[in-house]
């Protein structure tokens, strides 16, 4: 009997994941978790076949889940299930120790497939995610200075082009205001900009926004 923790923070999107995986997978143990707190606790609790994973999360999300579990030397097989464009994150996720990347937009048949690769012993990676990747090892020189900002700048990065202050930001990611203003120097500075304005013209032609 296989074991499949689900982590998503939204209830309608872990039920209907759960109605797939029961199709296919009639005698599973699946629970699933609602944020990063609840998700580690329960990683921690047993042995795991596999994890499906989110990246946005209320506090930690995603990326700080799989960061953690790197530092901690936790191995797990993570299929990272997510709204976010793979451009945004798949090569940040694959780098991290995830063994797959999926978006939400992919069907049931899809999902049941990268599962069973993964359970196999191998990773899953959609046409799109391969091609990326390939793009990323040919040619570091794409997008050098993005390539020198860290995963939290990065998330950081995101947030500011999408609108949010620095206080909402703080607020999200559970981090003291000081610190994501910190952050937002480091991004300007690491980008040659001066304002949120520049930031969010920046993001828009990266297609980060």
């Amino acid at each position: 009997m296989i074991s499949i923790l689900i982590i998503d923070d939204h209830l309608i999107v872990r039920e209907g994941i759960k109605l797939i995986l029961r199709s296919e997978f009639t005698d599973a143990h699946i629970q699933d978790a609602e944020n990063e707190s609840q998700g580690i606790k329960l990683i921690k609790s047993k042995k795991w076949d596999l994890i499906i994973l989110d990246i946005t999360l209320p506090g930690k999300n995603g990326l700080d889940i799989l960061r953690q579990l790197q530092h901690e030397g936790i191995k797990l097989p993570i299929l990272v299930l997510t709204m976010q464009r793979e451009e945004l994150y798949a090569i940040r996720v694959m780098k991290s120790g995830a063994a797959g990347y999926l978006t939400k937009e992919s069907g049931g048949d899809e999902l049941i497939a990268a599962i069973k690769k993964i359970l196999s012993g191998r990773k899953y990676i959609s046409q799109k995610v391969a091609e990326l990747l390939a793009e990323n090892i040919e040619s570091d020189l794409n997008k050098p200075i993005l390539n020198n900002i860290s995963d939290r700048e990065f998330q950081v990065l995101c947030l500011i082009a999408s609108g949010k202050t620095i206080t909402e930001i703080a607020s999200n990611l559970s981090l003291g205001i000081p610190t994501i203003s910190t952050y937002r120097a480091r991004i300007l500075d690491k980008l040659k900009l001066k304002t949120n304005a520049e930031l969010t013209h920046y993001a828009i032609q990266e297609g980060l926004a």
